[in-house]
């Protein structure tokens, strides 16, 4: 199994925050930093300094590492149109060598929405422009000469379908959620992995076998997908370390052990052991303290090499 970590960095992070968190994330052997894509935080924290852009941010972390892959879980489609975001995805793959892994979501948070001036159409149209968004980007990065798209929501007349992404035929696309019907549709058409974000175990075993039904169904291998999930982490040598680092960010240790990877490092092991029996071969492990770089060196040397 393979260990990412993933970042919260509008619940209050600077650019300087993430990017020591991803070197130490890279210096410790994970095999991706991730980043959410939300413009406002959540729950009753201090945001400041305040929220970054998720492509900004990663095309500087782009430059300023040098092997750990990068992304988003997941990019809103709900914030941009997707010819630019396609522009944008492509430059950083560029820029970080071909190193860049592409999630995309219909984009959920209401309220965010209304505190910038975002769209926030009904969740069946949102999820229509979600799906022209996948067809147009993975469009234009397969585009041989001039690409064009006529759909609902967006028309692309004769683009020149440039930049292209450093990776071939593109960077990785990751598509997730528990919608029983359109998203493993979606995922069997689009996706390179399937992500099940923050969920009991049991609902994600379930959702995994609905994509590889939706494989199935569409004349596609289901193990060309790499199946994923994500988890709160909260893990220490002993049961104080885990109190603390509970405490640290807002959480009770019971609810914890509950919903996420938490507990001690051989409790950790069991869980993700268990995970990995449910069929996920990646866990995104989600850091909310992020000047905690001892957390995330832990997981890697105590952890990880025991997976």
């Amino acid at each position: 199994m393979e260990l990412r970590v993933f970042t919260e960095p509008q619940q209050g992070a600077s650019y300087t925050d993430l990017l020591r968190i991803a070197r130490c994330a890279e210096d410790a052997g994970y095999g991706a930093f991730f980043r959410s894509d939300h413009y406002q935080h959540m729950g009753d924290v201090d945001p400041r300094p305040g929220p970054s852009d998720a492509w900004i941010t990663l095309a500087g972390l782009a430059r300023e590492t040098t092997s750990i892959r990068l992304g988003t879980l997941v990019t809103a489609a709900s914030f941009r149109y997707p010819g630019p975001l396609a522009i944008g995805v492509a430059n950083v793959d560029q820029m970080s060598g071909g190193r860049v892994e592409f999630g995309l979501g219909t984009g959920w948070y209401e309220t965010e929405h209304a505190s910038y001036g975002l769209p926030f159409p009904p969740l069946g149209e949102r999820f229509d422009r979600y799906a022209e968004q996948l067809e147009i980007i993975t469009g234009l990065w397969a585009a041989e000469g001039s690409y064009s798209f006529q759909g609902e929501h967006y028309t692309i007349t004769d683009s020149p379908a440039l930049p292209k992404p450093a990776q071939s035929p593109r960077p990785p696309v990751i598509i997730g959620g528990g919608g029983r019907k359109r998203t493993p549709a979606l995922a069997a058409r689009f996706a390179d992995e399937f992500n099940m974000p923050f969920a009991p175990l049991a609902d994600a075993k379930a959702q995994y076998a609905r994509v590889e039904q939706a494989c199935t169904d569409a004349g596609r291998a289901p193990a060309e997908l790499t199946y994923s999930a994500a988890l709160v982490a909260c893990v220490g040598k002993d049961e104080a370390e885990v109190s603390r680092r509970a405490s640290a960010i807002g959480r009770e240790v019971s609810e914890l052990r509950g919903n996420g990877v938490a507990g001690t490092v051989e409790e950790a092991v069991q869980t993700l052991g268990a995970w990995a029996e449910a069929g996920a071969q990646r866990v995104y492990l989600q850091i909310l303290d992020l000047a905690d770089l001892d957390h995330v060196e832990l997981i890697a040397a105590e952890v990880a090499r025991q997976l």
